[in-house]
């Protein structure tokens, strides 16, 4: 027994998860670290054991899971086999002529292969080894050209597919098929706004983005399309399956990993080597998803046991008149710790604790999933622990300073203040697809 109060003990836990995190503890190994031990206090040795054993079985054995891995697979094939390069060429043939057209560009070949990729961080990469030197090349400011790499990146959280939203959907109970329609118009707005954002900057000030002095015809423009008809297919693919109902989220997923095998295999791109890479990355990356699920999956049932969450709920219950102020209340949460962790981790740490106020206040938790996303989109981008513009700095290396990336941020960072207040102020934007769904 202790001499805390359960919930004490929970809060306690929560205070040591921080600490170790800020040590740089892997989440995965500080969330069961945290869990086990309150458990251990709470209930003694033979409940911390009992969740051991069963939990993470029971996590893992979860049919919907199996979409993580067919989405990174797809994601995976789709880099490999070369559609990055294509989407990009393609989206510079058609956009170059406005202001910072490579940028504009570079924005929309970033949604494209978001919705065959799944990964805000792959994504950032596979784009930024194309596009940034094209546009340094260009002599396009630099802080522009890795910063909407970085940015457009994000896409990959909330276009469908979204290993987030998967995510997400298991963890609060909800329907993954439609989360993953619930952000197909948030992702379309996040890319127009970032488009309009940039031609305006590029409009006011040409220094950033020199016109190109290149001339290309109707007949190069739509034979470069033809080259990218695999990214529309595949997004039907997935997409108008869920949205039809003629597949759940998990025969979805294997029927994009399938055809992206086959598209890849028709046009001569798949090679064996691709092939055995693309696995590799996907086990790789699911095995990580995973651990740190594993670990949130402890301290939910941790947190449980202490009447944490509850606690919380009352509390937050008891002032919160407006659920408005309970969304911009979570939203600072949310934007503080995104500076901190990755954005897997945060999710996984932050839902058993938020959720029962969320529940509490019956707002609707696909419009919550929306926003959650997003907030973890913008914790890739802002400093110190902004992943994605670490990743752009592994791309570029030396040619462009870290701290000139992240100052490039601060203008998509205001596009993201406008896009959240749209999101927040008008829920339709990401419920209005899931509707039509259910009529």
């Amino acid at each position: 027994m202790t001499e805390f109060s359960p919930v004490a003990v929970g809060f306690i836990g929560l205070g040591l998860l921080v600490v170790l995190m800020a040590l740089r503890f892997p989440i995965g190994i500080a969330l069961g670290t945290v869990s086990l031990s309150g458990m251990f206090v709470l209930r003694g040795p033979s409940a911390a054991m009992a969740a051991l054993a069963g939990l993470p079985f029971e996590f893992a054995a979860s049919w919907s899971l199996s979409a993580v891995p067919m989405f990174l697979l797809m994601g995976a094939i789709a880099f490999h086999t070369g559609l990055t390069r294509s989407l990009f060429s393609a989206a510079r043939n058609w956009l170059s002529f406005l202001p910072g057209g490579l940028a504009v560009a570079t924005n929309f070949a970033s949604a494209g292969f978001a919705a065959v990729s799944g990964s805000s961080l792959a994504t950032a990469a596979a784009m930024g080894r194309i596009a940034i030197p094209e546009m340094l090349k260009a002599r396009y400011d630099p802080g522009l050209a890795t910063a909407v790499v970085a940015a457009s990146g994000t896409l990959g959280s909330l276009i469908p597919p979204s290993i987030l939203f998967v995510l997400y959907g298991i963890f609060t109970d909800q329907p993954i098929g439609k989360l993953l329609i619930a952000g197909i118009l948030p992702g379309l707005l996040t890319a127009f706004v970032y488009a309009a954002m940039i031609i305006g900057r590029c409009h006011l000030n040409p220094n950033l983005a020199p016109a190109l002095d290149e001339k290309v015809t109707m007949t190069e423009r739509l034979a470069e399309l033809r080259k990218v008809w695999p990214v529309p297919a595949l997004i039907l693919a997935v997409a108008g399956s869920l949205y039809s109902g003629l597949a759940t989220t998990t025969e979805a997923a294997a029927v994009g990993a399938f055809m992206a095998f086959v598209v890849g295999a028709l046009q001569g791109r798949l090679t064996w080597r691709a092939f055995i890479d693309s696995v590799q990355e996907s086990l790789a990356s699911t095995a990580s998803i995973f651990f740190v699920a594993i670990g949130a999956i402890l301290l939910t049932r941790f947190l449980a046991l202490s009447g944490v969450p509850n606690y919380l709920a009352t509390l937050m219950g008891a002032w919160a008149l407006d659920p408005i102020l309970v969304v911009l209340g979570a939203s600072l949460i949310y934007l503080f710790l995104g500076m901190f962790l990755d954005p897997v981790g945060l999710m996984l740490i932050t839902l058993p604790v938020l959720m029962p106020m969320f529940r509490a206040l019956n707002l609707d938790l696909i419009w919550i999933g929306v926003l959650v996303v997003k907030y973890l989109e913008i914790g890739l981008l802002t400093p110190p622990v902004g992943l994605n513009a670490y990743v752009v700095s592994g791309v570029v290396g030396s040619a462009v300073p870290l701290s000139r990336i992240f100052h490039g941020l601060i203008w998509f960072l205001a596009a993201e203040g406008l896009i959240m207040a749209l999101l927040i102020g008008f829920p339709q934007i990401s419920l209005y697809l899931p509707n039509l769904m259910s009529n």
